[in-house]
């Protein structure tokens, strides 16, 4: 499996758990998507550190081969996973505490 495969998996996987799981629906809101436009800059801008260093290194074999900040373009698609399903855990959690305090 190539990196740009587990992306897209990781993708579904966030969308499916905050849409149908979890329920929190955190891609239907306009607070989500101010957050990961908030935090996408600083994404790129790690990204771009990370591999101008050489700390982080990609096969060219392993990834689409279009980059953005030196980092392959799967990356964003991680990011935006990772936003997502923390975003989404956090709402589930909260309203699960909600719910036990009535």
């Amino acid at each position: 499996m190539i990196y740009s495969d587990i992306a897209l998996d990781a993708v579904m996987v966030a969308v499916l758990l905050d849409l149908f799981i979890v329920r929190s629906k955190m891609m239907t809101r306009g607070i989500f998507w101010l957050t990961y436009a908030l935090i996408l800059p600083f994404q790129l801008l790690t990204n771009w550190w990370l591999t101008a260093n050489k700390i982080v290194m990609y096969s060219e074999a392993e990834i689409i081969g279009r980059r953005i900040a030196g980092a392959p373009v799967e990356d964003l698609l991680f990011g935006f996973s990772l936003i997502l399903l923390t975003l989404s855990l956090w709402e589930f959690t909260n309203q699960k505490k909600l719910s036990k305090q009535i």
